[in-house]
């Protein structure tokens, strides 16, 4: 059986989302992330500051990663995509844990 594997820190600059820094994890998404449509942002500051973060697309790449090189990402991906039309904070930060 061969393994293929993609080093984090050449995955993560290779996508631009400026996370050469991250520290490599053992889970997908931990299950402190609780997350639930009770914490997407409501007023409209919050909104506005998330519409400056790249969701959608660190989305598409985590996505894009999931089809063709890391299926055990499936999980994490599908919980964190459920949130995309209004995605708070919390999401983000639990994007960026997956990342």
């Amino acid at each position: 059986m061969q393994t293929l594997a993609i080093p984090g820190e050449l995955c993560s600059q290779d996508v631009g989302f400026n996370m050469a820094e991250a520290r490599p994890v053992t889970t997908p998404l931990a299950g402190h992330f609780r997350l639930s449509s009770n914490q997407c942002p409501n007023l409209q500051e919050d909104k506005d500051e998330m519409s400056r973060v790249p969701y959608a697309s660190v989305m598409g790449s985590l996505m894009h990663a999931m089809l063709y090189t890391r299926p055990g990402l499936a999980y994490a991906v599908s919980t964190v995509s459920r949130f995309m039309s209004n995605p708070g904070r919390q999401y983000w930060e639990a994007v960026k844990w997956v990342l």
